[in-house]
């Protein structure tokens, strides 16, 4: 299995660079991660997003989908897709640390 380094820890990753073992996720791997997708800060807006993304992926086993993350978390549809333009479910999962939601092609 593959694995990717952040704040100096490696952990397992999938093919596309998803957390496999979501609890050894950190924040500062967050920024780290969120740097690579080329979004350069975490706002309190995002750090919303993340956290939303974790706690629905510890609810349920798995992220929401971007229409359930933008009638339940707090961040509307054309706001998510401005804090995470190349797709607020699979960029935001990442980022959080979560596997790719289901539903997210």
């Amino acid at each position: 299995m593959p694995t990717a380094t952040y704040d100096g820890t490696p952990v397992p990753v999938d093919e596309e660079g998803f957390f496999t073992e979501p609890d050894r996720w950190t924040e500062p791997m967050a920024e780290q991660i969120a740097k690579e997708l080329d979004i350069d800060t975490l706002t309190d807006r995002h750090w919303i997003v993340i956290h939303f993304m974790r706690d629905q992926y510890a609810a349920k086993g798995t992220g929401p989908t971007v229409r359930v993350l933008g009638k339940t978390s707090g961040v509307g549809v054309k706001e998510l897709y401005q804090l995470f333009p190349k797709g607020p479910a699979k960029t935001a999962a990442k980022i959080a640390g979560i596997p790719k939601p289901r539903g997210c092609i």
